[in-house]
């Protein structure tokens, strides 16, 4: 078991109606407010103008139109610039994780004299940044409980995960009730999103029986309750279970203890969306198969057993190859069976840019120190296995 220095300093408010606690939640931190959000959902489902109402007393500064895979430009630099000018205090974040990861990246670069991307890439060091307090409209990320966030450059085709202990929110508003209305597509993208993010902390080397079980369950609870979502969007109990499971996914606390895998299937989906801004969850699912293939091994068969026998109940008498392929085989019928497109060029990738793209994530990703060590060579299959 691994050393590990872990605190979350995020409060939770779970539940349905707990957005009324807003204005008090919202008056500790400031009343100039940057209000930031997406393509308009918020308000077809009501909730713009319920946090207008509830924060009427406040002075809100907008910034709309956030895309999924958020943009460097313009969205955080316009950002960054409407808190500088209007002396923001804190940032309110409604919407998905594109929005709050958005988010972070502006609360950092506010507080910011240089280019905010000097932040995300790593060059510089966030010395401050405002406070974001988040309401979440989407199961997926997990952003509103870590301290991290995915920005894209478009004309560099560059897609960082920009991490850093300032910029877990203050506070995270969940009312599974803002995601009855989310469409089957982002809800089975959300569902593998996580179960991504789980799984990337589940294959390693270093684990403990503990942990195992809290990720095991984890992602039957999301299999199961993504099914039930896209048989009725307003299951209260599946959506709550489903939002409670993505929550946790990128935090930490399922692995506390465990050694590193390097997040391979993330290292390569990035190049995939920030070339072809794809759905990040769909880029995951069609990925991940073709990785547990390529990697599958007798250093890695083990793992695969476990995942195998504990996950999806498959006999744990057969053989140990014999149980890895039909464990990944059950991950790719998984996906398949909640509609999401299995093959890249379904999504609209072709192989133009494979070499292109494998290139950039062996020179960027670090691959090479992950779990199952990938070369570019190795990163050009599993892209090819995944056409």
């Amino acid at each position: 078991m691994q050393n590990f220095d872990y605190c979350t300093p995020t409060r939770l408010i779970f539940g349905e109606g707990v957005v009324e606690k807003l204005p008090e939640v919202m008056k500790q931190y400031g009343q100039k407010v940057l209000l930031t959000y997406g393509g308009g959902s918020i308000k077809k489902l009501g909730l713009y103008d319920k946090v207008k109402e509830l924060l009427s007393d406040f002075e809100i500064v907008e910034l709309a139109g956030i895309q999924p895979n958020p943009k460097y430009d313009p969205s955080v630099l316009e950002g960054v610039k409407l808190c500088k000018e209007n002396d923001v205090d804190v940032i309110l974040s409604v919407g998905g994780g594109s929005v709050l990861d958005c988010s972070k990246a502006i609360a950092a670069g506010a507080k910011y004299d240089g280019d905010p991307w000097d932040l995300i890439s790593y060059k510089a060091k966030a010395q401050a940044a405002l406070p974001i307090v988040d309401i979440i409209t989407l199961a997926a990320t997990g952003s509103e409980y870590d301290c991290g966030g995915v920005i894209s450059r478009t004309e560099t085709n560059d897609k960082i995960g920009y991490v850093d202990p300032l910029l877990y929110p203050a506070v995270s508003f969940l009312d599974p009730t803002y995601t009855f209305t989310v469409s089957k597509k982002q809800t089975a993208a959300g569902c593998a999103d996580a179960m991504n993010h789980i799984m990337e902390q589940y294959f390693c080397e270093d684990s403990t029986l503990l942990n195992d079980a809290f990720m095991e369950g984890a992602l039957k609870s999301l299999m199961i309750n993504a099914q039930k979502c896209l048989d009725n969007p307003e299951d209260y109990k599946a959506r709550a279970e489903m939002m409670l499971d993505c929550t946790y996914g990128c935090n930490g606390i399922y692995s506390l203890g465990n050694s590193e895998s390097g997040w391979p299937c993330h290292g390569m989906e990035h190049a995939l969306s920030a070339y072809y801004d794809i759905t990040h969850g769909e880029g995951l699912a069609i990925i991940t198969p073709r990785w547990m293939k390529h990697i599958l091994n007798e250093k890695t068969v083990n793992r695969f057993v476990k995942y195998g026998v504990n996950v999806f109940g498959i006999d744990a008498s057969l053989d140990a190859f014999d149980i890895a392929n039909k464990a990944i085989d059950a991950t790719y019928k998984f996906f398949e069976s909640i509609n999401i497109p299995m093959h890249l060029k379904d999504v609209g990738i072709d192989e133009s840019r494979i070499d292109e793209m494998a290139h950039h994530v062996a020179v960027n990703e670090g691959l090479e120190e992950a779990w199952a060590p990938l070369t570019e060579k190795d990163i050009v299959a599993i892209f090819r296995a995944s056409l």
